[in-house]
């Protein structure tokens, strides 16, 4: 019952999403009979498609898809499913990324290592072997208007006529595992269609992440400043709490660094930590920082992360609070960093800084002593946590 509310609310919350999106960036609404409208894009193969390319099919189907999006990510092996069953049979398929990178704030990219620029469709289609082509409308976004792409994904089938025969979700999961799928309805369409009948429900409401237009991006610039002038609450810690926040035992991953404010390297690697935190912020995810400063430093270190952007968003804090804690910057008061060293990390070698990712059930993920690299740190995260929802987790 649980999930089932969470997957309401989730559906509730993306629909009024899309409807407002509609209404606010002027989007076409494609309505069932009427022509695919045309389009001349780049591809990730190098060449520029044009409907006409696709004149002849039996079936033509545009799937508006996305590189950072886990509903998007998660209908793929279906969609990849769908095309090997109908292959042969006079479905053409063409992919088309609607989304304007600068819409997107980084907490949005936490499902995927890549953007939605060109360059990263590239990527991520070779990472995840697509054998169609797979279209850029960021630019512009003018065909992404045109077909009324609301979100990734959404689906459009047209007849041979290149008339819109089914328009809307995938399926109705927003989840990997096909087993989670009670309504396939764009194979239901091109099953019906191929078959000569009629599309037992022509029209669905898609669910998703949002298109991401361009117009957002002063919204998401607001929202990072937001971000860089929230205040950090700075408190004292000993060996015992460091032991109790590593044990863990929430349904989040959290990621722990020592350092100081007098360390060279912890200062070159902190912006790194913060666009981690950032990135990772809409997940069960929480960025611990705990400093080796004397406690009588305590303003300095706090002064320190208030500068870096080291506060929490209303997300984080509202989690935090449920736990009956106020903040996740710590400066540690202990009288031995060697009691530290055993609560947090008995491998930790002693030098800092010393970073340690932390699943929910308070084992140690990954560790790293010395500088991070940004990169590798947050593919290890995403490793961790998968590119996915997960029922139950959200």
């Amino acid at each position: 019952m649980k999930l089932l509310r969470l997957s309401f609310a989730f559906l509730a919350v993306a629909l009024v999403t899309a409807v407002a999106a509609r209404a606010e960036d002027n989007v076409h609404d494609l309505q069932i009979g009427e022509a695919a409208p045309d389009f001349s894009l780049p591809g990730i193969d190098g060449q520029t498609h044009t409907l006409a390319e696709y004149k002849g099919a039996k079936l033509f189907m545009v799937a508006f898809l996305s590189n950072h999006c886990p509903s998007s990510h998660a209908i793929e092996g279906r969609l990849k499913q769908l095309l090997a069953d109908t292959k042969g049979k006079g479905l053409v398929f063409v992919a088309i990324n609607p989304n304007n990178p600068n819409g997107l704030s980084l907490d949005e990219l936490g499902y995927s290592k890549y953007n939605d620029s060109f360059d990263d469709m590239k990527n991520y289609a070779a990472d995840q072997h697509f054998d169609f082509p797979y279209l850029y409308d960021g630019e512009t976004q003018a065909v992404a208007h045109a077909y009324g792409c609301l979100a990734t994904p959404h689906v459009f089938i047209f007849d041979a006529e290149h008339k819109l025969r089914y328009k809307g979700r995938f399926d109705d999961s927003e989840y990997a595992d096909p087993a989670t799928v009670k309504s396939p309805d764009a194979r239901n369409a091109v099953e019906a269609l191929l078959a000569g009948q009629e599309v037992p429900v022509a029209t669905t409401k898609p669910h998703g992440c949002s298109t991401k237009w361009n117009s957002k991006s002063g919204g998401i610039a607001q929202k990072m400043e937001k971000w860089d002038n929230t205040p950090v609450d700075v408190e004292a810690i000993d060996a015992a709490g460091a032991g109790a926040l590593r044990k863990n035992g929430t349904n989040k991953f959290r990621l722990f660094n020592v350092w100081a404010t007098w360390c060279g390297p912890c200062v070159q690697e902190f912006p790194e930590l913060v666009t981690t935190a950032r990135k990772y912020d809409l997940r069960n995810f929480e960025f611990i920082t705990v400093s080796t400063d004397n406690p009588k430093d305590t303003d300095k270190v706090k002064a320190f992360l208030e500068k870096r952007g080291a506060g929490m968003s209303d997300r984080l804090r509202k989690s935090v609070k449920a736990e009956g804690r106020t903040t996740n910057s710590y400066v540690y008061n202990g009288t031995s960093p060697d009691d530290l060293m055993k609560q947090l990390d008995p491998e930790w070698p002693g030098a800092i800084p010393h970073t340690v990712l932390v699943g929910p059930n308070g084992d140690i993920v990954w560790r790293h002593n010395g500088p991070v690299d940004g990169e590798e740190l947050r593919a290890k995260v995403l490793e961790a946590m998968g590119p996915y929802y997960i029922p139950g987790t959200r």
